[in-house]
């Protein structure tokens, strides 16, 4: 079977677990050379292993760091690039989820959410682009949203806010950098069952089905297909645009009548 990104360099942030994990092993498992992500050097390094191993091959790195450390992204983005001696495709995939009622909320717990969702992702991009633009690469950067971006949800102001924004850079980045032959999108994930969201409720799949129009819950694979898709030459001509990947939920809007009021494994500061 062919490879369809063989020859190319990728780097996923946020990459240890969850749909970043997922990314890195679709893109290794078609032939990319993966830089691998994540705050913690055990989680990241942990993964990268995983991931060669089942691929039967070294095409994942690991690179511990906090995104929101404009330095260390910096250095994580032109090491991949030099290691490789191209960068193709940037995923700025780090987020953290912070549920609090605005009236309540802390400036501790808004100054980490914005600095790793919004500071994280548009420094990520920057140092990417600096790099495809160097050398003369069609760079695909792809960010990660959330339909809270677009519809209000309880006790998720501060993230959908921050979510918000994100679609924004898509839209301002893509006008920016398309004269440079790049293109930047944002893929905007609606309920879909990760490690995180199955912490944050154990009914996860059976709550959010129910209200979904497609009545099923996303899996992880939904957001590796549009995330593939965008990353892929097929993608040329579509840029500074948001991808909805949410079984039509953004067009419904509804909430399931149980769930969690503010989870206690997403509320961490980390």
């Amino acid at each position: 079977m062919e490879e369809r990104f063989a020859g190319k360099a990728v780097v996923v942030t946020g990459a240890g677990v969850g749909i970043g994990f997922a990314l890195c092993r679709h893109f290794a498992e078609d032939g990319a050379q993966v830089g691998l992500n994540d705050l913690s050097e055990e989680v990241a390094r942990d993964a990268a292993e995983r991931i060669n191993q089942q691929v039967g091959a070294e095409r994942v790195w690991p690179y511990p760091g906090d995104v929101a450390d404009v330095n260390r992204i910096r250095a994580i983005v032109d090491d991949v690039a030099e290691r490789h001696g191209r960068l193709d495709v940037a995923v700025a995939n780090a987020g953290i989820t912070n549920y609090g009622e605005f009236l309540d909320y802390t400036p501790e717990a808004f100054d980490r959410l914005s600095a790793v969702n919004l500071r994280g992702s548009y420094f990520t991009a920057q140092a990417a682009a600096r790099r495809m633009i160097a050398g003369a690469i069609p760079g695909r950067i792809i960010l990660m949203s959330s339909v809270t971006g677009g519809l209000y949800l309880p006790n998720l102001g501060a993230y959908g806010i921050t979510k918000a924004a994100i679609r924004m850079m898509a839209h301002v980045l893509g006008v920016e950098l398309g004269p440079h032959g790049l293109t930047v999108n944002a893929v905007s994930p609606g309920a879909t069952i990760t490690e995180r969201t199955l912490a944050d409720d154990p009914d996860y799949d059976t709550n959010w089905k129910g209200v979904n129009p497609n009545r099923r819950t996303g899996r992880v694979d939904d957001v590796i297909a549009a995330v593939a898709f965008l990353a892929s030459p097929e993608a040329r001509h579509v840029n500074a645009q948001v991808l909805e990947v949410d079984g039509g939920w953004t067009w419904k809007g509804a909430v399931p009548p149980r769930i969690p009021d503010k989870p206690i494994a997403s509320s961490k500061l980390r």
